[in-house]
């Protein structure tokens, strides 16, 4: 038994009439098989090249001809091109193509066209079924405990979207990585493709389609400075940034989530990796928003999902702002009564205004407290939260805490990562400028992004020390 190997380009029309030949064949003897390939006309040089090299083979044109005994084993039996094969089908069948050139011209382009067609569907199909690629960083923390499951329920992304979970850390969490590893895979996810453990620095990120920072510095005044600690996050980023820029994909969604310095890591891997998308790059400040949200409902003695439009301003784990101004209350069980629609400004539902200050809004309150004591639960839920937004869009007319680039939206000076209100929708976010904002607040957004324009001139500070030459280039 022997089968006919045709290979050539989609809109080349000698392809095209030997295919019509071959199926003329294949239709009308028993033993005539045909398998073809088709190639398209930019990967055809390549391919030929390929294939003659590998069969030791001499042939330039356009289309390939081989027969392959499939009973016999070995390499394949070279016929050539074209005349080749109208010569060797006139001498072994008696049969001659009459095909004209206008007629193959005409199926050369309906090939070409079929072609396209069918790579697009094969695309699509492999984009169903090719799992989504998930880096966290620093993996042995306990947020990325609690995060795992979150990820691979199918809530976040779909329940047709598998991933592939991969666990970044040094060596001394290995252990820690292969006990998460074990315990995830024995919970059987039916999205989870596959997980596992990566603690080769020089491989991290590769084809990455998310990447979830959560590298935390153990924050203790009493021992060093702020400037030292804003250098250990600086030289963090330093590493991680021209590995993501190599190693992951183009459109790679980067998120910075931990208790310390959250809003920096966003701005210094923005700084260290220009070609990463900036409105790609974002701060987790979630956290915030749901345990504000949370302690409004308790003092209100509501449910939690009757809140809405919480904003948290400015640096995530630094000083920020929980601002009411534009804070809601749906489904209140009071003596007014309305439809689903029906909300309340929060604001005036609640007239203790010491109780706001001392418990939201204060340096030392106790809602930052709780935030500071969360043991990953929290932040994990949070990270789960804006992935979800992100890729499946947030409520409808819902605003979302998120930190970002700067453009100098809310007279925030630019270049900087600031915690604003935004709205997810189709993949991207935008945000809600179309709020009025006070003169009160304005004048504690100004005080907020001091701070953080600060904090950025540190870490530049201390990358032109570190790096004096380069700085000098970047400059000029």
């Amino acid at each position: 038994a022997a089968v006919a190997m045709f290979t050539g380009k989609a809109n080349c029309p000698y392809y095209a009439k030997a295919e019509l030949l071959a199926d003329y064949l294949q239709t009308n003897l028993p033993s005539f098989r045909v398998h073809k390939i088709t190639q398209h006309p930019d990967k055809w040089e390549q391919w030929l090249h390929d294939i003659c090299e590998t069969n030791g083979w001499e042939h330039r044109q356009c289309p390939i001809i081989w027969r392959e005994l499939l009973d016999r084993g070995g390499k394949g039996q070279l016929l050539g091109g074209l005349n080749d094969f109208l010569e060797y089908v006139q001498q072994y069948y008696g049969i001659t193509s009459m095909m004209l050139s206008e007629e193959m011209l005409h199926i050369a382009e309906e090939n070409l066209q079929t072609y396209l067609e069918i790579v697009k569907e094969d695309e699509e199909i492999k984009s169903l079924i090719k799992p989504m690629q998930i880096w966290i960083t620093s993996a042995s923390v306990p947020i990325c405990y609690h995060l795992i499951p979150l990820l691979a329920n199918g809530e976040v992304f779909g329940m047709t979207t598998e991933i592939s979970i991969h666990l970044l850390d040094t060596d001394q969490f290995k252990e820690i990585l292969h006990g998460i590893v074990m315990e995830a895979e024995d919970m059987a996810f039916p999205l989870l493709r596959s997980i596992s453990e990566h603690t080769n620095i020089d491989q991290a990120f590769i084809d990455a389609d998310i990447i979830i920072v959560l590298d935390d510095v153990l924050l203790n005044l009493e021992v060093q400075s702020r400037e030292n600690y804003i250098r250990e996050v600086s030289e963090i980023c330093q590493v991680y940034a021209p590995l993501i820029e190599k190693n992951a994909k183009s459109e790679v969604k980067v998120i910075s989530s931990g208790k310390t310095f959250a809003n920096l890591k966003a701005t210094m891997l923005m700084t260290y990796g220009p070609s990463i998308r900036p409105e790609n790059i974002i701060a987790i400040a979630t956290s915030w928003e749901s345990a504000a949200k949370a302690m409004l409902a308790r003092k209100l003695n509501t449910s939690t999902a009757g809140v809405k439009d919480v904003i948290v301003w400015g640096n995530i784990s630094g000083s920020n702002y929980i601002d009411l101004s534009h804070a809601k209350l749906y489904g209140y069980d009071c003596a007014i009564w309305g439809p689903p629609i029906f909300q309340r400004h929060l604001l005036n539902m609640i007239y203790d205004s010491d109780w706001i200050h001392s418990e939201l809004q204060s340096a030392e309150s106790t809602l930052g407290a709780r935030v500071s004591r969360c043991t990953g639960m929290l932040p994990a839920h949070a990270v789960a939260t804006v992935l979800r937004y992100w890729y499946q869009g947030s409520p409808s007319e819902e605003i979302i805490s998120v930190g970002i680039l700067s453009e100098g939206q809310f007279c925030i000076p630019e270049g900087i990562i600031f915690s604003m209100p935004v709205r997810f929708q189709n993949g991207n976010w935008e945000v809600v400028t179309e709020l009025e904002i006070n003169e009160t607040t304005l004048e504690v957004l100004g005080r907020l992004s001091h701070e953080l324009v600060q904090e950025k001139l540190v870490a530049l500070k201390e990358i032109n020390e570190m790096h004096p030459y380069e700085a000098e280039e970047d400059s000029t």
